[in-house]
Order: C-alpha cells, then structure tokens, then sequence
C-alpha cells in the first residue's frame, strides 16, 4: 500500500449527518372546521374587533369615549380624565391584567392566546379572506402549485388587496385611539395627515399584513414569550387540551362499522385532520406542545370525526393531566378548579379590582403641583415684608369647569397673592399655571426655612380641596 493510500482518523472517522441549523419556512394551510369550540372563536373575533372599531368613534359627554392624548398629555376612559400625575392607576391596571392572565392560564391555559389574542384574530380575519377569495384548503394549495395565468394572478392580488384593506383600516383605527378619529378621518379625506399620522397608520398596517398574512404561526412559535413561560403558570389540574391515548392508540384506518377492536386498534383512526386543521401545524396526538395555542380546533375536527364513525365523543379534548393518569375521575374534574392557587389569584385579582375602582370613583378631581421659584428664594418688598414666590400648576380633571380660591397656613399674619384675580377659573380637563406669593412679617421670625400650607379650594364644592405642603426661606 502506497503511503499515498493510507488514512488519517479524521478520514475513517465515520460520516456525521449534517443537519441544518435553520429549516426555511413552509405555509400552513388550516383546514376550515365547524363546531363549539369554533364558534366561540368567531364570537371572539367579532367582540373584541367590535371594540376595536367602535371605541374611537364613541363619545361620552362631548368627548371621545376613549383616547390617549399623548401630545397634551390627557387620557379620556369613560367619562375619566387621567394625566400623567395618576401613573398609580395605571399600574394597578397593568398589575389586574398580569393577575387576570395568571389565574386564566391556570385554570384553562392558553385560551387567551386561542380566542382573543390580536395575533390570533387578525390571523383568523385574513384566513376568513384567504378563503373567500382563494377556496378551502385544498384549493388553496392546489393554487400554490399552479403556474402563473391570470387567475391566479387575478386570485392572489384581489386577496392581497383585501388584507391591505383590512390592516390599512386596522392601522387608522389604532391611530385614532390617540388623535380624534373624526378629526383624523377629515385629515385623511383632506390629504393633510400629520407625518407622525401617516407614519402610524402604514406601521401598524404593514405589522397587522405581515404577522397575520404571511408569519402568522411564527409569531407565536418564536416572538412570543408568553409561550415559552406558560408551563410556570400551568400545574396537574390545569385544563388543557389533551389526546386520549389509551383510548386511541393503537391508532389506524378502518371502514366504518368495523370491529376494530378485533383488530387491536384504538378510537383513533389516523386520518390527520386533528393536525389539518391546527393553525400551528403541530400533532396532538404527541401531548402537551408548547406550539399549541388552546384554539381548540383540533377538538371540534376529532368530535365530527367521531360522529361519522359513531364512536363517542371525546377522544380530544380538554382535559386534565391529573386526570389523565387516572389519579381521580373527569366527573370530580370541575371540583378541582377551584383549588388553593386558583383561590389566592382570585382573592388578590378581586381586592386590587375593588381597591383600584374604590380609588378611580372618589379620587379628587384637581391635583396641584408647586415649585418654588429657584431665580428669587427670597425678597423684602417696600414694606420691610418678606415674600416668597412660588409656580402653583392647577389640575382639573373633571368634565366641567371649577373655581378656586388660594389660602395659606403655618405662620402668624401670612398673606398669599397671585398674578391673577382669585377666584381662579380652570376649564375643564385643563391645566392653569399661576404664580403665587406668600407675603409674612419677618418680627420674631428666625432665619431658615418655615414650614407652611398653601391650600386649593373649590368654591362651589368645598369638600373638592387640596393642601401642598412647601416652606417659608427667611434670611
């Protein structure tokens, strides 16, 4: 043997199978399925698309029910006024819709991601439009695999068309929950859009046309978190949608009327429909998925599946894991809902929903900011006095104008002047800037600071005041 001939390990090693660190992305084609667990998804995308679309052209007492008016800082929900200054609220509201998930998820799992997630909905509205215009699923992919001709031109821009309508309008209504959308729609007609207008709307368009027409499944798969930390969330007695395998397995086709059980096979008769009509592409038949997305369509396929063959229902669908192993019986299933994890989430969720709305109703309708004036601590005016200046920042947060008069506290013979003639008229859902003097005889007054009062008072509703603590500088 030639030493030309001779092998190194490396080259005896036995081949490696490559494999590929990205596989490129393949089109699901959702079968369409009829059922419960379907309808509850159309009633899911009408309601909360009802809101959406209705809320910005609502109005509640002359003003739009609903919108965040980011440029004057001011936010109108339902008849409420909130301004920066009220962060608080916000973030019980955020802290009830963390809450709100939680004992969601544990009770019933991913259902929020399975009926009212935008994600979900908008993807369900273009496969409504998808198949409207291009036929079910296996018209669809016969279209795929057709060459080009007109029709299929003709099919593929009337249904690109749709879905740039759909996200367009989906785009302007998301802008006008923070500019009027009447005044927006007379923008948009006028073609006078604000750049920052026209920007919104085509973002947020062309994000509802990409993530619903074209990465749909992948959005859930791989940009959002809330699936890759469900299993924290979930526990023995969460109610998921599961796959009977005792039942099913061993799985295989049969005629109808067959006795399959003769033949060894389970209620299961593989015709893959289950993962046909998966908006995900997964098999539930291989258990829990972390790609499942609790739709339930799965469940409404099997069932008529079912029907047809004249076995019982059931073979998937939802489920416990605790009942699955045996460990107690589906009827006692329902009675353990209601267990220590689910009750605590419930007891905090309803005290922090109680406490939020106690505060929001009887909340005072003026807040009021002062600053000292940092270019004139301290003066004495002509009459030997000593006067402070303050900058007095008036908050009306109520739907009709108020009036108020200034009065201050903490030291003998103090006298409070403004700018302005008292009292001092704020309009409504309105911000008003005085500037405030705090006028004091410096007799018996040693050099420091001095605490004081300066109280805010409504004339026609006493009960409506505020006081701001601030302090009296003598030199």
């Amino acid at each position: 043997m030639n030493q030309s001939d001779e092998k190194t390990p490396a080259q005896v090693k036995a081949p490696v199978e490559a494999k590929e660190l990205y596989a490129s992305h393949k089109k699901i084609y959702a079968r369409s399925v009829t059922g419960v667990f379907a309808n509850l998804r159309v009633w899911g995308v009408v309601l909360t698309q009802l809101l959406f679309y209705c809320f910005p052209w609502l109005t509640w007492n002359g003003r739009p029910m609903m919108l965040f008016d980011l440029v004057h800082r001011k936010f109108y929900v339902f008849g409420y006024v909130f301004f920066p200054q009220d962060f608080v609220y916000l973030s019980g509201i955020l802290v009830i819709a963390a809450l709100t998930l939680f004992l969601v998820t544990a009770v019933a799992g991913r259902v929020w991601c399975g009926y009212a997630c935008p994600q979900t909905v908008y993807t369900e509205i273009f496969m409504w439009i998808e198949r409207a215009i291009e036929g079910d699923r296996a018209q669809q992919m016969k279209l795929a695999k057709s060459p080009w001709t007109p029709r299929k031109i003709g099919l593929k821009a009337a249904k690109h068309g749709a879905w740039i309508a759909v996200a367009l309008w989906t785009g302007f209504t998301f802008v006008g929950f923070f500019t009027p959308i009447r005044d927006l729609a007379h923008e948009f007609a006028s073609f006078s859009l604000g750049p920052w207008e026209t920007f919104w709307i085509f973002f947020y368009g062309f994000a509802t046309y990409g993530f619903a027409g074209h990465m749909r499944e992948q959005v859930c798969l791989y940009m959002c978190p809330y699936a890759r930390f469900q299993s924290v969330m979930f526990d023995p007695d969460t109610l998921i949608i599961t796959y009977d395998a005792k039942r099913g397995e061993p799985r295989g086709q049969r005629s109808k009327g067959a006795d399959y059980r003769a033949e060894g096979k389970g209620d299961c008769v593989d015709c893959g429909i289950c993962v046909q009509v998966c908006p995900t592409g997964i098999d539930i038949r291989k258990g829990l998925q972390y790609e499942c997305i609790g739709c339930a369509a799965c469940i409404d396929a099997c069932n008529q599946v079912m029907d047809k063959m004249a076995y019982p229902r059931g073979l998937i669908r939802y489920s416990t894991e605790n009942v699955m192993q045996g460990k107690f019986p589906e009827r006692s299933m329902m009675s353990h809902v209601f267990r220590p994890r689910v009750l605590v989430y419930t007891a905090v969720l309803a005290t922090i929903a109680i406490a939020l709305g106690v505060a929001i109703y009887l909340r005072t309708p003026l807040k009021v900011d002062i600053i000292r004036d940092r270019t004139n601590l301290v003066r004495e005016t002509d009459e030997g006095l000593l006067e402070n200046v303050y900058g007095l920042q008036i908050i009306n947060m109520d739907e009709k104008p108020h009036r108020y008069v200034l009065t201050a506290s903490g030291m003998d013979d103090l006298k409070v002047t403004t700018n302005e003639a008292q009292p001092l008229l704020v309009e409504p859902a309105s911000t008003r800037v005085v500037s405030v003097s705090l006028i004091a005889d410096p007799k018996d007054l040693k050099p420091g600071s001095i605490p004081v009062h300066i109280r805010i008072q409504d004339v026609e509703n006493p009960g409506i005041s505020v006081n701001e603590k601030t302090s009296f500088l003598v030199r």
